[in-house]
Protein backbone atom coordinates (compact mmCIF):
# COMPACT_ATOMS: atom_id res chain seq x y z
CA UNK A 1 0.00 0.00 0.00
CA UNK A 2 1.42 3.36 -0.84
CA UNK A 3 0.10 4.74 2.64
CA UNK A 4 -1.86 7.70 0.81
CA UNK A 5 -4.96 9.04 1.97
CA UNK A 6 -7.60 9.23 -0.30
CA UNK A 7 -9.35 12.49 0.10
CA UNK A 8 -13.07 11.90 -0.54
CA UNK A 9 -14.82 14.83 -2.78
CA UNK A 10 -17.92 16.13 -1.65
CA UNK A 11 -21.12 15.50 -4.29
CA UNK A 12 -23.05 18.42 -5.62
CA UNK A 13 -26.53 17.93 -4.62
CA UNK A 14 -29.44 16.73 -6.75
CA UNK A 15 -31.37 19.96 -5.48
CA UNK A 16 -28.59 22.13 -6.76
CA UNK A 17 -28.42 20.89 -9.86
CA UNK A 18 -32.12 20.35 -10.87
CA UNK A 19 -33.01 23.71 -9.30
CA UNK A 20 -30.03 25.22 -11.36
CA UNK A 21 -31.01 23.73 -14.74
CA UNK A 22 -34.82 24.60 -14.19
CA UNK A 23 -33.87 28.44 -13.19
CA UNK A 24 -31.57 28.59 -15.76
CA UNK A 25 -33.86 27.25 -18.17
CA UNK A 26 -36.56 29.83 -17.21
CA UNK A 27 -33.87 32.43 -17.27
CA UNK A 28 -32.86 32.06 -20.62
CA UNK A 29 -36.86 31.89 -21.98
CA UNK A 30 -37.12 35.18 -20.10
CA UNK A 31 -34.42 36.53 -22.36
CA UNK A 32 -35.24 35.09 -25.58
CA UNK A 33 -38.91 35.39 -24.98
CA UNK A 34 -39.53 38.25 -27.13
CA UNK A 35 -37.88 36.84 -30.22
CA UNK A 36 -39.45 33.08 -30.05
CA UNK A 37 -42.94 33.94 -29.20
CA UNK A 38 -45.39 32.48 -31.42
CA UNK A 39 -47.50 35.19 -31.34
CA UNK A 40 -47.78 39.06 -30.50
CA UNK A 41 -48.37 38.74 -26.75
CA UNK A 42 -50.63 41.73 -26.89
CA UNK A 43 -52.14 41.55 -29.99
CA UNK A 44 -56.23 41.10 -30.02
CA UNK A 45 -58.26 38.55 -31.91
CA UNK A 46 -61.86 38.86 -31.32
CA UNK A 47 -62.40 35.43 -33.56
CA UNK A 48 -60.24 33.83 -31.35
CA UNK A 49 -60.98 34.29 -28.01
CA UNK A 50 -61.05 31.81 -25.38
CA UNK A 51 -60.17 28.84 -27.64
CA UNK A 52 -59.29 25.94 -25.45
CA UNK A 53 -55.36 24.23 -26.03
CA UNK A 54 -54.29 23.24 -29.11
CA UNK A 55 -51.62 22.85 -31.81
CA UNK A 56 -52.38 26.16 -32.78
CA UNK A 57 -52.24 27.51 -29.04
CA UNK A 58 -50.72 25.89 -26.99
CA UNK A 59 -52.03 27.12 -24.20
CA UNK A 60 -55.37 28.44 -25.34
CA UNK A 61 -56.18 31.58 -25.40
CA UNK A 62 -57.59 34.43 -23.13
CA UNK A 63 -61.02 36.52 -23.02
CA UNK A 64 -59.31 39.23 -25.78
CA UNK A 65 -57.82 36.23 -28.02
CA UNK A 66 -54.45 36.57 -27.25
CA UNK A 67 -52.47 33.93 -26.99
CA UNK A 68 -51.74 32.74 -23.69
CA UNK A 69 -48.39 30.60 -24.77
CA UNK A 70 -47.39 34.08 -26.11
CA UNK A 71 -48.06 36.03 -22.96
CA UNK A 72 -46.21 33.34 -20.46
CA UNK A 73 -43.39 33.19 -22.48
CA UNK A 74 -43.13 36.94 -22.51
CA UNK A 75 -44.15 37.67 -19.48
CA UNK A 76 -41.53 35.07 -17.64
CA UNK A 77 -38.80 38.07 -17.09
CA UNK A 78 -41.30 40.00 -14.88
CA UNK A 79 -40.77 37.46 -12.36
CA UNK A 80 -37.35 37.11 -12.42
CA UNK A 81 -36.46 40.63 -12.44
CA UNK A 82 -38.95 41.05 -9.16
CA UNK A 83 -37.32 38.34 -7.28
CA UNK A 84 -33.23 39.12 -8.21
CA UNK A 85 -34.41 42.62 -8.28
CA UNK A 86 -36.22 42.87 -5.43
CA UNK A 87 -33.57 40.93 -3.19
CA UNK A 88 -30.47 42.93 -4.53
CA UNK A 89 -31.96 46.09 -2.93
CA UNK A 90 -32.64 44.05 0.61
CA UNK A 91 -28.91 43.11 0.21
CA UNK A 92 -27.85 46.62 -0.75
CA UNK A 93 -29.48 47.69 2.46
CA UNK A 94 -29.58 44.51 4.77
CA UNK A 95 -26.02 43.78 4.75
CA UNK A 96 -24.25 47.39 5.72
CA UNK A 97 -26.62 47.80 8.34
CA UNK A 98 -26.63 43.96 9.67
CA UNK A 99 -22.62 44.71 9.81
CA UNK A 100 -22.56 47.84 11.33
CA UNK A 101 -25.49 46.08 14.06
CA UNK A 102 -23.51 43.34 14.71
CA UNK A 103 -20.40 45.28 15.25
CA UNK A 104 -21.48 48.70 16.93
CA UNK A 105 -22.82 47.79 20.87
CA UNK A 106 -23.96 50.82 21.31
CA UNK A 107 -26.72 53.27 20.62
CA UNK A 108 -26.83 52.96 16.62
CA UNK A 109 -27.09 49.19 16.89
CA UNK A 110 -29.34 49.54 19.34
CA UNK A 111 -31.54 51.87 17.08
CA UNK A 112 -30.79 49.50 13.50
CA UNK A 113 -32.43 46.59 15.50
CA UNK A 114 -35.65 48.03 17.17
CA UNK A 115 -36.35 49.36 13.83
CA UNK A 116 -36.01 45.97 12.54
CA UNK A 117 -38.18 44.53 15.01
CA UNK A 118 -40.76 47.19 14.77
CA UNK A 119 -40.76 46.31 10.81
CA UNK A 120 -40.48 42.34 10.75
CA UNK A 121 -43.97 42.53 13.35
CA UNK A 122 -45.65 43.75 10.05
CA UNK A 123 -46.95 41.22 7.71
CA UNK A 124 -44.77 41.20 4.48
CA UNK A 125 -47.92 41.58 2.50
CA UNK A 126 -49.45 44.37 4.59
CA UNK A 127 -45.60 46.19 4.69
CA UNK A 128 -45.91 46.29 0.81
CA UNK A 129 -49.69 47.77 0.80
CA UNK A 130 -48.29 50.56 2.74
CA UNK A 131 -45.55 51.03 0.91
CA UNK A 132 -47.36 51.05 -2.46
CA UNK A 133 -50.63 52.81 -1.34
CA UNK A 134 -49.21 56.52 -1.42
CA UNK A 135 -47.78 56.53 -5.24
CA UNK A 136 -49.29 55.06 -8.51
CA UNK A 137 -49.06 51.04 -9.39
CA UNK A 138 -45.51 50.37 -11.82
CA UNK A 139 -43.41 47.22 -11.81
CA UNK A 140 -40.50 49.23 -10.51
CA UNK A 141 -42.39 50.63 -7.60
CA UNK A 142 -43.42 47.03 -6.87
CA UNK A 143 -39.60 45.64 -6.90
CA UNK A 144 -38.78 48.67 -4.82
CA UNK A 145 -41.47 47.76 -2.53
CA UNK A 146 -40.94 44.46 -2.08
CA UNK A 147 -36.75 44.96 -1.97
CA UNK A 148 -37.55 47.20 1.45
CA UNK A 149 -40.18 44.73 2.83
CA UNK A 150 -36.85 41.79 3.25
CA UNK A 151 -34.37 44.47 4.36
CA UNK A 152 -35.25 44.07 8.18
CA UNK A 153 -35.31 40.82 7.61
CA UNK A 154 -31.67 40.82 5.97
CA UNK A 155 -30.48 42.90 8.42
CA UNK A 156 -31.12 40.91 11.04
CA UNK A 157 -29.49 37.33 9.79
CA UNK A 158 -26.15 39.45 8.80
CA UNK A 159 -26.18 40.01 12.07
CA UNK A 160 -26.31 37.11 13.95
CA UNK A 161 -23.63 35.93 10.91
CA UNK A 162 -21.51 38.80 12.38
CA UNK A 163 -21.65 38.43 15.84
CA UNK A 164 -20.70 35.16 15.30
CA UNK A 165 -17.96 35.80 13.29
CA UNK A 166 -16.71 38.70 15.79
CA UNK A 167 -16.20 36.21 18.32
CA UNK A 168 -13.38 34.30 15.91
CA UNK A 169 -9.61 34.28 16.86
CA UNK A 170 -8.74 35.96 13.11
CA UNK A 171 -10.89 38.68 14.17
CA UNK A 172 -9.58 39.08 17.49
CA UNK A 173 -6.17 39.36 15.86
CA UNK A 174 -7.22 41.75 13.43
CA UNK A 175 -8.16 43.61 16.01
CA UNK A 176 -5.04 43.22 18.10
CA UNK A 177 -3.51 44.97 15.53
CA UNK A 178 -5.10 47.47 15.19
CA UNK A 179 -6.99 47.26 12.12
CA UNK A 180 -9.95 49.74 11.26
CA UNK A 181 -13.62 48.79 12.03
CA UNK A 182 -14.15 49.25 8.53
CA UNK A 183 -11.34 47.08 7.90
CA UNK A 184 -12.45 44.35 9.54
CA UNK A 185 -16.04 44.27 8.14
CA UNK A 186 -15.01 44.32 4.87
CA UNK A 187 -11.98 42.39 4.85
CA UNK A 188 -12.40 40.02 7.81
CA UNK A 189 -16.09 39.37 8.16
CA UNK A 190 -17.88 39.90 5.09
CA UNK A 191 -15.83 37.18 3.27
CA UNK A 192 -16.82 34.55 5.71
CA UNK A 193 -20.15 35.89 5.89
CA UNK A 194 -21.32 34.94 2.25
CA UNK A 195 -21.87 31.70 2.40
CA UNK A 196 -24.76 31.86 4.91
CA UNK A 197 -25.91 35.08 2.91
CA UNK A 198 -25.78 33.06 -0.35
CA UNK A 199 -28.31 30.16 0.91
CA UNK A 200 -30.42 33.43 2.41
CA UNK A 201 -30.55 34.70 -0.75
CA UNK A 202 -31.71 32.05 -2.88
CA UNK A 203 -34.60 31.34 -0.32
CA UNK A 204 -35.59 34.85 -0.15
CA UNK A 205 -35.42 35.54 -4.30
CA UNK A 206 -38.63 32.74 -3.63
CA UNK A 207 -40.66 35.00 -0.99
CA UNK A 208 -39.95 38.11 -3.30
CA UNK A 209 -41.64 36.54 -6.37
CA UNK A 210 -44.21 35.52 -4.48
CA UNK A 211 -44.90 38.44 -2.72
CA UNK A 212 -44.45 40.26 -5.88
CA UNK A 213 -47.07 38.55 -8.07
CA UNK A 214 -49.45 39.00 -5.37
CA UNK A 215 -49.37 42.70 -5.41
CA UNK A 216 -49.34 42.37 -9.02
CA UNK A 217 -52.89 40.15 -8.78
CA UNK A 218 -54.06 42.63 -6.07
CA UNK A 219 -53.86 45.44 -8.79
CA UNK A 220 -50.75 47.31 -7.50
CA UNK A 221 -48.36 45.88 -9.40
CA UNK A 222 -47.29 44.96 -13.23
CA UNK A 223 -50.68 47.09 -15.02
CA UNK A 224 -52.33 45.75 -18.19
CA UNK A 225 -51.99 44.81 -20.73
CA UNK A 226 -48.22 43.63 -19.50
CA UNK A 227 -48.07 39.85 -19.31
CA UNK A 228 -47.08 39.58 -15.47
CA UNK A 229 -48.00 36.22 -14.09
CA UNK A 230 -49.64 37.59 -10.72
CA UNK A 231 -51.66 39.73 -12.89
CA UNK A 232 -52.69 37.08 -15.76
CA UNK A 233 -54.16 34.84 -12.41
CA UNK A 234 -55.63 37.75 -11.47
CA UNK A 235 -57.40 38.37 -14.71
CA UNK A 236 -58.62 34.99 -15.52
CA UNK A 237 -60.59 35.37 -12.85
CA UNK A 238 -64.38 36.33 -13.97
CA UNK A 239 -63.29 32.75 -16.67
CA UNK A 240 -61.91 30.58 -14.16
CA UNK A 241 -65.07 27.85 -14.93
CA UNK A 242 -65.50 28.65 -18.88
CA UNK A 243 -61.64 28.91 -19.96
CA UNK A 244 -59.55 27.79 -16.92
CA UNK A 245 -56.32 27.71 -18.96
CA UNK A 246 -56.15 31.30 -18.91
CA UNK A 247 -54.58 31.36 -15.04
CA UNK A 248 -53.61 27.99 -15.28
CA UNK A 249 -50.60 28.25 -17.42
CA UNK A 250 -49.40 31.45 -15.27
CA UNK A 251 -49.85 29.64 -12.11
CA UNK A 252 -47.88 26.50 -13.21
CA UNK A 253 -45.15 28.06 -14.09
CA UNK A 254 -45.39 30.56 -11.03
CA UNK A 255 -45.32 27.14 -8.86
CA UNK A 256 -42.35 25.41 -11.38
CA UNK A 257 -40.03 28.33 -10.64
CA UNK A 258 -40.99 29.14 -6.81
CA UNK A 259 -39.80 25.20 -6.40
CA UNK A 260 -36.67 25.92 -8.66
CA UNK A 261 -35.79 28.34 -6.56
CA UNK A 262 -36.17 26.46 -3.34
CA UNK A 263 -34.61 23.47 -4.67
CA UNK A 264 -31.24 26.44 -5.62
CA UNK A 265 -31.61 27.30 -1.68
CA UNK A 266 -31.77 23.91 -0.13
CA UNK A 267 -28.93 22.60 -2.58
CA UNK A 268 -27.03 25.64 -1.31
CA UNK A 269 -27.54 24.95 2.20
CA UNK A 270 -26.09 21.60 1.63
CA UNK A 271 -23.25 22.68 -0.13
CA UNK A 272 -22.04 25.95 1.98
CA UNK A 273 -23.59 24.97 5.36
CA UNK A 274 -20.66 23.68 7.31
CA UNK A 275 -23.06 21.61 9.60
CA UNK A 276 -23.86 19.36 6.92
CA UNK A 277 -20.62 19.13 5.02
CA UNK A 278 -19.68 15.52 6.74
CA UNK A 279 -23.04 13.97 5.77
CA UNK A 280 -23.68 11.97 2.37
Amino acid sequence: MSGAVAVRRRAIPGALVWGGIIVGAIALLAVLGPWIVPYDPDAFSVRNRLQPPSGTFWFGTDEFGRDVFSRVLAGAHYSLAMGFGATALSLAFGIPLGLIAAFDRGWLSEAIMRAVDVLISVPPILLGLLVLAVTEPALWKTVVAVGLVYVPIMTRIVRAVGLGLLAEDFVQAARARGESAAWILAVDILPNAWPPIIVETALRITFAILLGSALSFLGLGAQPPASEWGLMIAESRPFIEQAPWIGLAPGLCLCILLIAVNLLGEGLRELLDPRLRGRG
